[in-house]
């Protein structure tokens, strides 16, 4: 186990990242907002920065059974595991109860740029 108060940011990222790119599981002891500490095994499937500059990883929560996110600087220690991942995530760019048919490649990329620089509100993309 790995206490994070212990190294520095960029350690526990380059760990977190390590276990997202061979898909392993990360066991983590976690703060809620709450001030209570959980135990989870999660499958991180993305790292990214918040609008407020904070590091959210987006895994599958085994406990929960779906997708969360976990802000680093709550994580209090965790194991990279080499078990590899069993929870099926959701796809990222499908909309609420539709699937997402990309007749092109151009519809793709531009589904994909939608998806990460405009607002989630906008559902109708340019091809």
């Amino acid at each position: 186990m790995k206490l994070t108060s212990k190294q520095t940011s960029t350690k526990t990222l380059a760990d977190l990242y390590r276990a997202l790119d061979r898909q392993h599981a990360v066991t983590i002891t976690y703060l809620d907002q709450d001030g209570t500490e959980t135990i989870r095994t999660i499958e991180p499937h993305d790292i990214r920065t918040t609008k407020t500059g904070r590091i959210e990883i987006r895994a599958m929560c085994r406990l929960r059974g779906d997708a969360r996110g976990f802000l680093l600087h709550r994580i209090v220690s965790y194991t990279c595991h080499r078990i590899g991942f069993i929870l099926d995530r959701p796809e990222a760019t499908t909309p609420a109860g539709k699937g997402i048919v990309a007749r092109s490649e151009k519809q793709l990329i531009a589904r994909e740029l939608g998806r990460d620089y405009f607002p989630r509100t906008t559902t109708a993309l340019a091809a």
